[in-house]
């Protein structure tokens, strides 16, 4: 039987998981996958948590070069998160020629062409299944399960958090702020929120995800990205009453004119799968043109679910003598030659506050015909006893259309304020 040697560089939520994991199953691992895998080294500042976990002291270090450097340690689990100093220790590992595992979607986002170079430098391997919706095996999908397909389509609700708060807003007919407030009390959200509620999370996720599926780097400033900071309830309520329910995507494409990639709150048909992934539940929805459309579902983050994609990734490594990279020319930006979309098509809602006089839907009306835009559903709501809410949803139309359009509308003299558009997936 083959014995492999674990190193986990910090013992937070995700790494203690982890730690638990492999300690719990060690003889599970050994039955059913002819390998004993065992911690022999953990890199942590604070040495109680470390012997609260029933680790031995010999196997509690604070220097990253006396971790790499243990003839013990075939793979190193790094779960420090941000890029410093996680970029280093990777580094230092892959130079020593240990194979990484690691769940830093940020640092993976930023760096991965550096740690790949790295990795072929040893002829290490470099695994990244946690990084993306948690517990949901999405990377090896990409990698190893949808090789048949050409992928064209991959949406995605990839962030625990911003779903949370959009759903409780849904449900319970609560604002932003109050929902948020919840949120951090219950772990979910961070003190401060940015990294999840401005939309930086799903964006790192995302150009990784997307490059996978697409054979093409997508950097992650070739990425829309658009938080949920300023949803209304009221939006959420008359999209309801249209059918929709509303998602922050993930929404990557690959088509003619070249690849998009974008992260934005967006409305969702009631029918769609991913309109009932509810709380902090992940989804990821695939196109191939061979297998059709396929969803995968499942917890997106949490130290048992995300431990689970590391000891996935470690068990893998462990019994896969073969070194994988990546399919597609891994470099800092894109590749030369390659088409990025930003005017995408979409479908729009709008929403409007108009005074109550005749004639103002004949101009709007008049404006989204100069710019070839057409209405498919129209509300208007008798709400208040001077100006009145106006609720629009157009056919699919090109992104700069619709905003040049909007501009000439919130320049009407009888219009109070464009109060929000969002685009709609179909």
């Amino acid at each position: 039987m083959k014995s492999v040697g674990v190193a986990i560089l910090g013992l937070g939520v995700v790494g203690s998981g982890t730690y638990k994991i492999l300690r719990d199953h060690r003889e599970f691992y050994k039955e059913t996958q002819d390998v004993d895998i065992s911690v022999e080294s953990v890199l942590e500042i604070n040495k109680q948590k470390a012997l609260a976990l029933g680790i031995e002291e010999s196997r509690i270090s604070d220097n990253i070069a006396e971790v790499v450097s243990n003839p013990n340690v075939d793979i190193v689990v790094e779960v420090i998160g941000g890029v410093e100093p996680a970029r280093t220790f990777v580094l230092a590992a892959l130079h020593s020629g240990k194979s990484v595992v690691t769940s830093n979607k940020e640092l993976f986002c930023k760096y991965w062409h550096e740690l790949e170079r790295a990795a072929k430098r040893t002829n290490a391997g470099l695994y990244f299944e946690a990084s993306c919706v948690g517990g949901v095996p999405i990377i090896r999908t990409l990698i190893d399960g949808m090789q048949a397909n050409h992928i064209r389509t991959l949406k995605g609700i990839i962030n625990g958090t911003t779903n949370y708060i959009l759903t409780r807003m849904a449900k319970e007919g609560l604002g932003y702020q109050e929902v948020l407030k919840d949120a951090q009390a219950l772990g979910y959200a961070e003190a401060n929120p940015a990294a999840d509620v401005e939309g930086y999370d799903a964006a790192y996720k995302l150009s990784i995800l997307s490059s996978l599926a697409f054979h093409k780097k997508v950097p992650l400033d070739k990425i829309y990205r658009e938080g949920i900071t300023s949803v209304d309830r009221k939006d959420i309520k008359y999209g309801a009453e249209l059918g929709y329910t509303l998602k922050l995507l993930a929404i990557g494409k690959n088509g003619e004119e070249g690849i998009e990639a974008r992260v934005h709150p967006a409305f969702v048909k009631n029918k769609h799968p991913l309109a009932s992934v509810n709380g902090s539940f992940n989804a990821v929805y695939l196109q191939g043109d061979s297998v059709g459309d396929i969803m995968l579902y499942g917890r997106g983050a949490g130290d048992m679910p995300t431990g689970s994609a590391i000891v996935s990734d470690v068990i893998y490594a462990a019994t896969h003598s073969d070194v994988k990279y990546s399919t597609f020319k891994n470099s800092a930006g894109a590749e030369k030659g390659v088409r990025f979309v930003n005017d995408f098509r979409s479908r729009y809602y709008i929403r409007f506050t108009a005074r109550d006089k005749a004639g103002v839907l004949a101009k709007v009306a008049g404006i989204f015909a100069k710019f070839n835009i057409s209405i498919v559903d129209l509300i208007q709501k008798g709400e208040e006893q001077d100006n009145v809410p106006i609720i629009l949803v157009t056919h699919e139309t090109g992104e700069m259309s619709l905003r040049r359009a909007v501009e000439k509308i919130r320049a009407l003299e009888d219009v109070v304020e464009v109060n929000s558009v969002i685009r709609v997936e179909d």
